[in-house]
């Protein structure tokens, strides 16, 4: 059945277009590819939004939900390390000055791949307070550091405040508690004794009035 199509279909196109079947598929061809170029031109400026829409649509269900921030209390840094957001069912925290930040809803910077996602996980003070990416810089040590760099984690400080709920601490061992309280106080010269309490150490990093943060 298909060698009689064949020929048939052969002196059809030779009988309706005077071309041989090879011509007449070439021709067929290039009338399809000018086609598709040339609709291609007069493309609707919705369709583009349109598949943003549906692009952004996949990658909102591809990303974990949203959950309400959970209080920790207070956790060592060892275990401040599980919410570095390689878990995508664990919140996203990071801490500043011993306070733990819910950044969850910033996982685009500070998730995985993202520009800060180094902090993520740790108390990274020193690291803000100098703007610095150095992995000995990530850490809550923030001794010896100058009024500058102390104005500008007094800054990150507010503006974490302001915008992600606190869910805990981070747990002070004495000589963190030591070398915190002093790099706070250097022109009194006091020290903090191994005696003193977690507690006392929070107060003393609490954050200045809002009216004497730096614009």
């Amino acid at each position: 059945m298909e060698l009689l199509l064949w020929p048939t279909l052969k002196d059809a196109i030779h009988a309706y277009t005077g071309l041989s079947p090879v011509v007449f598929f070439t021709v067929l061809a290039l009338a399809f590819a000018v086609y598709q170029v040339v609709s291609g031109w007069f493309a609707s400026p919705f369709d583009d939004v349109r598949r943003h829409q549906r692009a952004r649509s996949s990658a909102a269900e591809e990303e974990p939900p949203i959950h309400p921030p959970v209080q920790l209390g207070e956790i060592t840094e060892e275990e401040l390390k599980q919410y570095d957001g390689s878990d995508p069912q664990k919140p996203l925290l990071m801490a500043i000055k011993h306070q733990i930040y819910d950044v969850t809803q910033s996982r685009m910077f500070y998730g995985p791949g993202g520009p800060y996602a180094l902090f993520a996980g740790k108390d990274a003070s020193r690291a803000l307070a100098k703007m610095s990416f150095e992995e000995k810089d990530l850490t809550s040590d923030i001794s010896g550091l100058g009024p500058f760099e102390m104005d500008a984690l007094t800054d990150w400080e507010y503006k974490f405040k302001s915008k992600y709920a606190n869910v805990g601490t981070v747990k002070v061992t004495g000589s963190e508690a030591e070398a915190a309280t002093v790099s706070e106080h250097p022109e009194t010269g006091d020290h903090v004794t191994k005696t003193e309490t977690t507690t006392d150490v929070v107060k003393n990093d609490e954050a200045p009035a809002e009216s004497d943060v730096k614009e």
